[in-house]
Protein backbone atom coordinates (compact mmCIF):
# COMPACT_ATOMS: atom_id res chain seq x y z
CA UNK A 1 0.00 0.00 0.00
CA UNK A 2 1.39 3.41 -0.93
CA UNK A 3 1.58 6.17 1.64
CA UNK A 4 2.00 9.94 1.64
CA UNK A 5 4.15 11.27 4.45
CA UNK A 6 4.71 14.81 5.71
CA UNK A 7 8.36 15.77 6.05
CA UNK A 8 9.88 18.88 7.63
CA UNK A 9 13.56 19.82 7.55
CA UNK A 10 16.07 22.63 7.59
CA UNK A 11 18.56 22.75 4.72
CA UNK A 12 21.32 21.09 6.76
CA UNK A 13 19.02 18.11 7.33
CA UNK A 14 18.36 17.52 3.62
CA UNK A 15 20.43 15.01 1.72
CA UNK A 16 21.52 15.92 -1.81
CA UNK A 17 18.97 13.65 -3.51
CA UNK A 18 16.05 15.05 -1.53
CA UNK A 19 17.05 18.66 -2.22
CA UNK A 20 17.46 17.81 -5.91
CA UNK A 21 13.98 16.26 -6.03
CA UNK A 22 12.38 19.23 -4.24
CA UNK A 23 14.00 21.77 -6.56
CA UNK A 24 13.10 19.67 -9.59
CA UNK A 25 9.42 19.72 -8.53
CA UNK A 26 9.58 23.51 -8.16
CA UNK A 27 11.29 23.96 -11.54
CA UNK A 28 8.95 21.52 -13.31
CA UNK A 29 5.92 23.54 -12.22
CA UNK A 30 7.07 27.16 -11.88
CA UNK A 31 9.65 27.39 -14.65
CA UNK A 32 8.47 24.77 -17.17
CA UNK A 33 4.68 24.40 -16.71
CA UNK A 34 4.03 28.07 -15.89
CA UNK A 35 6.68 29.22 -18.36
CA UNK A 36 8.39 31.62 -15.95
CA UNK A 37 12.09 32.10 -16.45
CA UNK A 38 13.28 33.32 -13.06
CA UNK A 39 16.09 32.50 -10.59
CA UNK A 40 14.55 29.51 -8.81
CA UNK A 41 17.72 29.01 -6.76
CA UNK A 42 17.59 32.31 -4.88
CA UNK A 43 19.87 31.57 -1.92
CA UNK A 44 17.06 31.50 0.63
CA UNK A 45 16.77 27.69 0.76
CA UNK A 46 20.03 27.49 2.72
CA UNK A 47 19.29 30.18 5.30
CA UNK A 48 19.34 28.84 8.88
CA UNK A 49 15.73 29.92 9.56
CA UNK A 50 14.27 28.30 6.43
CA UNK A 51 12.06 25.25 6.91
CA UNK A 52 11.21 22.94 4.01
CA UNK A 53 7.90 21.06 4.20
CA UNK A 54 6.85 18.46 1.68
CA UNK A 55 4.62 15.49 1.14
CA UNK A 56 6.38 12.41 -0.17
CA UNK A 57 4.38 9.68 -1.89
CA UNK A 58 6.30 6.41 -1.95
CA UNK A 59 9.41 8.49 -1.23
CA UNK A 60 9.00 11.03 -4.05
CA UNK A 61 7.90 14.62 -3.33
CA UNK A 62 4.43 15.44 -4.67
CA UNK A 63 3.86 18.76 -2.86
CA UNK A 64 6.16 21.31 -1.27
CA UNK A 65 6.42 24.70 0.40
CA UNK A 66 9.07 26.58 2.31
CA UNK A 67 8.88 28.88 5.30
CA UNK A 68 11.36 31.74 5.35
CA UNK A 69 12.35 33.83 8.36
CA UNK A 70 11.81 37.44 7.29
CA UNK A 71 12.92 40.42 9.42
CA UNK A 72 10.92 41.29 12.52
CA UNK A 73 9.98 37.72 13.36
CA UNK A 74 7.67 37.41 10.34
CA UNK A 75 7.36 34.03 8.64
CA UNK A 76 7.04 34.01 4.85
CA UNK A 77 5.44 31.05 3.07
CA UNK A 78 6.53 30.54 -0.50
CA UNK A 79 7.14 28.13 -3.35
CA UNK A 80 3.84 26.35 -2.64
CA UNK A 81 3.64 23.69 -5.33
CA UNK A 82 1.82 20.43 -6.09
CA UNK A 83 2.89 18.07 -8.87
CA UNK A 84 0.33 17.96 -11.72
CA UNK A 85 -0.44 14.28 -11.17
CA UNK A 86 -1.11 14.88 -7.45
CA UNK A 87 -3.46 17.88 -7.70
CA UNK A 88 -7.00 17.87 -6.28
CA UNK A 89 -6.03 15.46 -3.50
CA UNK A 90 -5.88 18.05 -0.70
CA UNK A 91 -2.08 18.13 -0.57
CA UNK A 92 -1.76 21.93 -0.61
CA UNK A 93 -4.24 22.25 2.27
CA UNK A 94 -2.42 19.60 4.28
CA UNK A 95 0.89 21.41 3.76
CA UNK A 96 -0.61 24.79 4.70
CA UNK A 97 -2.05 23.34 7.91
CA UNK A 98 1.35 21.85 8.78
CA UNK A 99 3.15 25.09 7.92
CA UNK A 100 0.85 27.19 10.09
CA UNK A 101 1.35 24.77 12.98
CA UNK A 102 5.12 25.13 12.49
CA UNK A 103 4.83 28.95 12.41
CA UNK A 104 2.63 29.11 15.50
CA UNK A 105 1.80 32.60 16.76
CA UNK A 106 4.25 34.50 14.57
CA UNK A 107 2.78 36.81 11.93
CA UNK A 108 2.92 35.25 8.48
CA UNK A 109 2.93 36.66 4.93
CA UNK A 110 2.84 35.24 1.43
CA UNK A 111 2.45 36.40 -2.15
CA UNK A 112 -0.40 34.34 -3.60
CA UNK A 113 -0.93 33.72 -7.25
CA UNK A 114 -4.14 35.74 -7.48
CA UNK A 115 -6.33 32.85 -8.63
CA UNK A 116 -5.50 31.16 -5.29
CA UNK A 117 -6.56 34.00 -2.96
CA UNK A 118 -9.67 32.10 -1.85
CA UNK A 119 -7.57 29.05 -0.94
CA UNK A 120 -5.30 31.14 1.32
CA UNK A 121 -8.30 33.01 2.77
CA UNK A 122 -9.58 29.63 4.04
CA UNK A 123 -6.31 29.35 5.99
CA UNK A 124 -6.77 32.70 7.74
CA UNK A 125 -4.96 35.04 5.33
CA UNK A 126 -6.30 38.40 4.23
CA UNK A 127 -5.28 40.57 1.29
CA UNK A 128 -2.68 43.08 2.49
CA UNK A 129 -1.90 45.08 -0.64
CA UNK A 130 -2.69 45.65 -4.30
CA UNK A 131 -2.36 42.96 -6.93
CA UNK A 132 0.85 43.05 -8.98
CA UNK A 133 2.29 41.03 -11.85
CA UNK A 134 5.46 38.99 -11.37
CA UNK A 135 6.88 36.85 -14.16
CA UNK A 136 3.67 37.39 -16.13
CA UNK A 137 1.45 36.01 -13.34
CA UNK A 138 -0.89 38.18 -11.20
CA UNK A 139 -0.02 37.94 -7.49
CA UNK A 140 -1.70 39.30 -4.36
CA UNK A 141 0.14 39.98 -1.09
CA UNK A 142 -1.55 38.39 1.91
CA UNK A 143 -1.01 38.38 5.67
CA UNK A 144 -2.11 36.24 8.58
CA UNK A 145 -2.05 37.59 12.13
CA UNK A 146 -2.18 35.37 15.18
Amino acid sequence: MSTTQLRVAGFAELDARTFHDLVRLRVDVFVVEQECAYPEIDGRDVEPGTRHLWLAHDGAPVAYLRILADPGGVARIGRVVVAPEARSAGHAGRLMTAALAEIGDRPCVLDAQSHLVDFYTRHGFTVSGPEYVEDGIPHTPMRRKR
